[in-house]
């Protein structure tokens, strides 16, 4: 995704759900993907939402021919209702926002990191790749842009992601780390009882926010055995 880790930070892009969905597409049309399985995380995991709504509303492109074949979710906070956003979040959508990125140093993000991944599964050396990888093309001062992803939620979730995910046939996986403190562990609960009631339900136990860091293996291992079950 634009805007996080080791992609480019433009400036003159909306950074909004809806452009990033595009952006996925245009990666796979690239590189000849015509369909296959979803796997998403966090923000991505509005991004697949969306994309599941133009896979409802049958407007996905042509060359996308073989289409979505399944969906998994993995920690992201897909019912604002439920989710715990941190204090610097709320900082960062309000009118104070471009004037915090000029406070965040490695000691704030490595606090902010800690706190939303859930427990001590992180190590410094970890966290410090993350840090190096929000200062390449000055990612560190555009976080007032990406974080605006939220305000995409608040719009979308309730009148067109959620319904797009009550309303599929494909397969859905809810995969969660139960250490997680943004994106806790409830808001699985909500979606299998509310939203999509067919999905498969993993709880990773011990697994943080940042399931693919903190416990690669149990992340692994939990995603694998949901494939091996689809044939």
């Amino acid at each position: 995704m634009l805007g996080y880790g080791l992609s480019d930070k433009p400036d003159a892009y909306s950074y909004s759900l809806l452009e990033q969905a595009d952006t996925a597409l245009c990666v796979w049309k690239h590189f000849g993907v015509t369909g296959g399985h979803l796997l998403s995380h966090d923000m991505g995991d509005s991004v697949a939402t969306e994309l599941v709504a133009r896979h409802q509303n049958e407007t996905m492109p042509g060359w996308f021919s073989d289409g979505l074949q399944s969906l998994t979710f993995t920690n992201g906070s897909m019912v604002m209702e439920l989710c715990a956003l941190r204090t610097v979040q709320h900082l960062l959508l309000s009118g104070y926002g471009y004037y915090l990125q000029y406070l965040t140093v490695r000691s704030v993000m490595a606090h902010q990191i800690r706190s939303a991944h859930g427990n001590a599964t992180l190590s410094q050396e970890e966290i410090d790749v993350m840090w190096e990888a929000n200062l390449l093309q000055e990612g560190n001062m555009k976080t007032y842009l990406t974080i605006k992803y939220i305000n995409d939620r608040k719009q979308f979730e309730t009148t067109r992601w959620l319904p797009a995910l009550a309303q599929t046939k494909l397969p859905v996986h809810l995969c969660w780390g139960d250490s997680d403190s943004v994106a806790r562990v409830e808001m699985v609960h909500h979606l299998k009882q509310k939203v999509c009631k067919e999905a498969t339900v993993t709880i990773m136990n011990g697994v943080g926010h940042f399931c693919q860091l903190g416990s690669p293996e149990k992340w692994l291992e939990a995603v694998g055995a949901y494939y091996t079950t689809l044939g």
